[in-house]
Order: C-alpha cells, then sequence, then structure tokens
C-alpha cells in the first residue's frame, strides 16, 4: 500500500494528554503524599489524598490503580493511528509484524530489567506494566488487523476464559499462607465462590509456581509478595483490546462522533464490572486483574479518554495540556527514568543544597518538597528532548 493512498495521520493530541498525565500520576509518587498525611491523621482532604496516590490492599479501586489500566488501554488506542502510519509509509505487512514482535520484545526485557535493578542477578519476573504489555502486544496487532466483530468476540473469549480458568481451580488441600509467600494475618481474603480469586491461593499463581522456578533465582519463587501474576497479561490484553475499540472509533475525522460512544461504552463497562463483583461472581481485583477489574477500569479509561477528547480535540483547549503533552510524547523515557535516576537526583539535591534544604517547607511537606523537585528535574529533562524532538520509542 503506497502513501498517497494512505494519508499519514496527524497526531491525536488528547492521547498524549491522557498519556502524560497518567505518567504524571505514577512519578508523583516522588510527592511522598503518604508520608505526608501521616502528619495530618483526622483531615480528610489528606486521607482521601494519600488513598488516591498509592494501591488498594486487594479489592477496590484508587485513582493510583487506574494507572496500569490507562497505559495499556492507551497502547490499544495508539494502535490503529499506528498501523495507518506504517502503511503511509509503504510498510508491508510482514515489516510491520517484524516490528510488533521486536517491540514486544523490548518491552518485556525493559520490564525485567527495571524489576532486575539493585538485585543479585537477573530477576525474572514478568508483571511489571511494560513486561505485561509485551506480552499481549502480538495479540493485540493480530486483532487490530481484524474485523470489529472478531474483536468484540475475542474480547467475550478472553474475559469469560479467564474468569473459567480461575472458577475451576482446585487449590491443593495442603496449600498453607505462609509457605505460598501471604502475609501473616492477611485480612482481605474472600469466602465462598469468590474464594479462587484470594491472593496466592488461585489458578495464576500455581502456574507461576511452576513457570517462575523454571528461571535461575536466588531462592525458590513461592509468590510474588503483592499477588501478582504472569497470566494477568491476558485479561490485560482485555484492556488493551477495550482500548483498540475506541481507538477506531477516534480514527473519525469528526471528533465529536465517538464521545457518545466513549461514554457509552464507560458507563456500560463499569456497570457491568461493579455487577460482577457486588453479586460475587467474580470480585474486581487489580492485582491479579480479574475480568472484572479489566471491565471497571476500563469503563474509567473510556471515560477519561472522553474527557480529554472532548477538552482537547473537540474543543481545542490544548495550551493547558502541553505541560502533559511533554511527558506523554516521551511516556517511555518518563517511565524508565522515574525508577532508574529518581534516587540520583534526590541525592544531587541534598549534596548541593544541604540533607536539611527540604525543611524550609516546614517538617510535614519536606518529603513532598523534595519529590517535587525532583520530579521538575524529570520534566525539564523531557522538556528539552521535546524540543529537540527527541522521543524514545519502542
Amino acid at each position: 500500500m503506497n502513501s498517497a493512498s494512505s494519508p499519514k495521520p496527524e497526531r491525536l493530541t488528547s492521547l498524549d494528554a491522557y498519556r502524560g498525565f497518567v505518567m504524571f500520576l505514577m512519578a508523583a509518587e516522588m510527592l511522598h503524599v503518604g508520608q505526608v498525611s501521616e502528619h495530618f491523621p483526622d483531615s480528610s482532604f489528606w486521607q482521601w489524598l494519600a488513598f488516591h496516590t498509592d494501591h488498594v490492599a486487594w479489592t477496590g479501586c484508587s485513582l493510583h490503580d487506574l494507572i496500569q489500566p490507562s497505559f495499556s488501554f492507551m497502547v490499544g488506542v495508539a494502535l490503529p493511528f499506528s498501523l495507518m502510519s506504517r502503511s503511509s509509509l509503504g510498510q508491508s505487512r510482514a515489516q510491520q509484524w517484524v516490528h510488533a514482535l521486536w517491540r514486544s520484545l523490548l518491552l518485556v526485557l525493559i520490564g525485567v530489567a527495571l524489576r532486575s535493578v539493585g538485585e543479585p542477578m537477573t530477576n525474572w519476573t514478568f508483571e511489571d506494566t511494560l513486561s505485561q504489555i509485551g506480552l499481549g502486544y502480538p495479540f493485540l496487532f493480530a486483532l487490530g488487523l481484524a474485523t470489529t466483530r472478531v474483536r468484540w468476540a475475542s474480547l467475550v473469549a478472553i474475559l469469560v476464559g479467564y474468569w473459567l480458568f480461575f472458577a475451576l481451580h482446585v487449590p491443593s488441600p495442603e496449600w498453607k499462607a505462609a509457605s505460598a509467600g501471604v502475609p501473616s494475618g492477611w485480612p482481605h481474603d474472600f469466602t465462598g465462590f469468590a474464594a479462587h480469586w484470594n491472593m496466592n491461593h488461585n489458578s495464576a499463581w500455581a502456574f507461576d509456581l511452576w513457570f517462575m522456578n523454571l528461571f535461575p533465582r536466588v531462592q525458590a519463587f513461592i509468590g510474588n509478595d503483592g499477588g501478582y501474576s504472569t497470566l494477568s497479561f491476558i485479561p490485560t490484553l482485555g484492556t488493551m483490546l477495550l482500548g483498540l475499540i475506541a481507538g477506531q472509533w477516534l480514527k473519525d475525522r469528526d471528533q465529536t462522533k465517538p464521545l457518545p460512544r466513549l461514554v457509552l461504552a464507560g458507563v456500560s463497562c463499569l456497570a457491568l464490572g461493579w455487577i460482577l463483583h457486588v453479586t460475587g461472581v467474580c470480585p474486581s481485583v487489580k492485582k491479579i486483574w480479574t475480568p472484572a477489574w479489566t471491565l471497571f477500569s476500563g469503563g474509567w479509561c473510556f471515560l477519561i479518554m472522553a474527557a480529554f477528547s472532548m477538552v482537547v480535540d473537540v474543543q481545542g483547549w490544548k495550551r493547558w495540556a502541553f505541560p502533559l503533552v511533554v511527558i506523554g510524547m516521551n511516556s517511555i523515557a518518563m517511565y524508565v527514568m522515574a525508577h532508574l535516576f529518581r534516587g540520583f537526583f534526590a541525592e544531587a539535591l541534598d549534596t548541593h543544597l544541604g540533607k536539611e534544604w527540604a525543611l524550609i517547607a516546614g517538617t510535614p511537606f519536606a518529603p513532598m518538597l523534595h519529590g517535587a523537585a525532583v520530579l521538575l528535574i524529570l520534566w525539564l529533562i523531557l522538556l528539552w528532548m521535546y524540543r529537540r524532538k527527541i522521543f524514545l520509542r519502542v
């Protein structure tokens, strides 16, 4: 297919802004809001803010819990535009497949590398956001070439199949919480049918008990500290597929047309995910990415995408979003820097300004000022890259 028949699409500014917003939420861990909130135990505002800047223990949802679903969702949103762009450059389908597989491998390996920082040897674990996206990306790419009917059917198959995978699991009668890595006194176990989705006592954990021990390790794998699992990439693919559906809608040149669909899809997914949870059919748990969580978090992603599209694309209010776009157009750079360099810059600030410099904000807010300074440094690096058109792509 030549470039004449496939014009290169314009960038979707709302997507860059949404991606930047999500990466900012991830990097905002540096602000240590939870630590600050400890000084204000009676403040509903600080306790609310602390809740939404951290993950829930098991079931439930905070704003922080929507970071990974949003990042996964946006990979799907971007795919139709990426396919159009590569076709406009004259790339064959085979070339596009090679790129997709290479991208998948790189994402997995970057995730493993980041999880190995500070470890005595390679930490072969695949629950990192990038690794999870990488594992599912070849399947997403294949679905990007499929019809709308196949995409919806695949979404249903993923959710129902993964639900059955857990629901039909028969745990070993010899299972013990301590030997599975479950924290002592863990208070978040479900009872009855929902117990199929308890921490490190489910089919995905049983798979990892075999799979993770195929790799060289310092000590045998008994369970992930947070309950995360490798196979979560399957329902994460469902989240990316929701994004792919949204991206296909957003390709319409008239940006007002997709908005009702995005809102309707968002409300419907939220309702269905909530119903599955409250009825006990399928608990909504982010850490093992249950089908109910795929729908519930996907609903929020649809609505947030709709909000950014309305404000940025339809209304044309783009100037306010520039700081987010700077981050969003270099999201991989921000992800890597936030994991690797925040400690370096934090120490550099203390070296040059003195270890007590952040106390100018007062003892309660010193950690927040310190983290904000590091976050500003990272953003300025991204601004420098943006102005010189240096964008890290995978």
